[in-house]
């Protein structure tokens, strides 16, 4: 079960010189890296450090937010069989407390596993005292669950800033937003979220799902082979960057 704790004491490095523009839209960020940009950092003869190379494959991510949930085992089951590996961003309260099992397996499993707050709470209206309250507890305890600490996390509704960006760099971070979503909190039509993500979807495209929601599995079984189809390999979002890896702090969007 994840538990409340008292986060650690904003250290004087961390608190000074925070930003005081809060950025309402990740639009208006700056120094966001692309996964191509990423894969520049490294040096041409270094080798992927996954089965795929991005640098020749047509990669995209496949991301789900806000679990795990009662569905998520079913969705674990359909990526098995397809073969396909996902990166998911795990909430705290109300999730990740009541399916500690399904964490396990997804690490398990080869799944990315990262970040995505306690509470879903907008981080950029926060204070740093408050962000690590936000963070840590799901940090240390999917830690305690797989063995390994992430190194990714999602702010909620893709808003970060100067203030967030400390934090993250802090707690060893990587931010990642977003090139597609399906918007599928929004509607149970199945083929509607295909069409959207279809539709949105390019090379080193990072897919946002929610998959506790109606129509939205339904809409994965059918997108995996109709992504293939059209040339695009499934890679976990650290795999996207590869051989690179994710810097703590940075915010990464295609």
């Amino acid at each position: 079960m994840f538990r409340r704790i008292r986060p650690p004491r904003v250290t004087a490095a961390l608190a000074a010189g925070l930003a005081v523009t809060v950025l309402t839209s990740c639009s208006t960020l700056t120094g966001v890296v692309s996964p191509a940009d990423a894969r520049g950092e490294a040096s041409a003869d270094e080798a992927a450090s996954g089965p795929v190379d991005c640098r020749q494959a047509r990669c995209v991510a496949l991301t789900f937010d806000g679990g795990p949930s009662k569905p998520t085992p079913e969705l674990l089951d359909l990526l098995k069989r397809e073969k396909v590996k996902a990166t998911f961003f795990l909430q705290g309260k109300g999730h990740s407390d009541t399916y500690p099992a399904t964490i396990a397996r997804m690490a398990g499993e080869g799944h990315e596993i990262g970040n995505h707050t306690w509470s879903h709470k907008d981080l950029t209206k926060l204070t740093p005292e408050q962000i690590l309250a936000e963070m840590e507890p799901v940090q240390q305890e999917i830690e305690k669950a797989t063995g390994k600490a992430p190194t990714l996390m999602r702010p909620p509704q893709g808003r970060t800033d100067d203030d967030v960006s400390k934090v993250m760099r802090h707690l060893g971070l990587a931010q990642i937003l977003w090139s597609v979503t399906a918007k599928d909190y929004q509607t149970t039509d199945t083929e509607l979220i295909e069409k959207r993500v279809l539709d949105q979807t390019e090379r080193d495209g990072i897919i946002l799902l929610h998959e506790r929601y109606a129509g939205t599995i339904p809409a994965v079984a059918d997108l995996i082979p109709a992504l293939r189809k059209r040339g695009y390999t499934f890679v976990t979002v650290s795999g996207l960057m590869s051989p690179a890896a994710p810097r703590p702090g940075t915010v990464y969007r295609p």
